[in-house]
């Protein structure tokens, strides 16, 4: 572990108090920016996407299951995809038990990928997760919100230096670079009333974070995220830990 300054308790405390005004002043700005986030319109959704699900295809407004709020997240898992992206998959990790309290507050949560139902759903038996889980009917659902990405599009990255990274998340998804990153992780959430759907909120990259809880607990830690100069991602999905270490 790299050197630190080293000081007395007292010295802890003055410095404790001074940074504990700033992460209440952090914490008012986050209920800040929650209102603003409820506050954004809410805008209908008109095309007609469809899900395969356990129980048969389904609509997106079937996937409220009786619920008037839903909560998307949308799964990196292409059709060429052997596997769940590790990443997405850490973030089911945090996502599965919270369900249950989603539900208690009028939230179904579900995850929804391009992949085919049965590998879906036979990757979730193997990270014993319970969530429901679909497979969008076509590619417009996540293409429209930005999580799907053709070969043309991508190209100046694909003609570019591939970051280590990526090459790495491919291979642990059993796919190519180019299968790998057509696929984007984002959430998106909505509202039903009156018969109609309404999109509320889309978001991705960081915006995902919250659901990546073991970063929030890392940056409380010493050594922080402590990622920077790493050739190879540190992240395994939670089966795979003893193997990699």
């Amino acid at each position: 572990m790299s050197e630190h300054r080293i000081g007395t308790q007292e010295e802890f405390e003055a410095a404790r108090q001074e940074l504990l005004v700033e992460e209440k002043e952090l914490t008012r700005r986050g209920d800040e920016l929650a209102r603003k986030r409820r506050d954004l319109p809410w805008v209908p959704v008109e095309k007609d996407y469809s899900f395969e699900t356990e129980d048969g295809t389904k609509s997106l407004a079937d996937l409220f299951d009786t619920r008037s709020q839903l909560l998307v997240y949308h799964f990196m898992f292409g059709p060429p995809y052997e596997a769940g992206c590790t990443v997405c998959s850490s973030i089911a990790d945090t996502l599965d038990p919270n369900a249950v309290h989603l539900k208690a507050r009028d939230v179904t949560l579900i995850c929804s990928s391009r992949a085919p139902l049965d590998k879906l759903l036979a990757y979730r038996e193997r990270m014993g997760w319970s969530f429901d889980w679909v497979s969008t009917v076509g590619s417009d659902f996540h293409r429209d919100l930005g999580f799907l990405h053709t070969e043309d599009e991508l190209r100046p990255f694909l003609d570019g230096e591939i970051p280590p990274t990526v090459s790495q998340m491919a291979q642990a998804s059993g796919t190519d670079v180019l299968g790998y990153v057509t696929e984007g992780p984002g959430l998106s959430a909505y509202a039903r009333s009156d018969d109609t759907v309404y999109r509320t909120y889309v978001t991705t990259a960081r915006g995902l974070e919250p659901a990546m809880a073991y970063y929030g607990l890392l940056d409380r830690t010493p050594m922080g995220r402590h990622e920077d100069g790493e050739e190879t991602f540190w992240l395994r999905r939670h089966d795979e830990y003893d193997r990699a270490h």
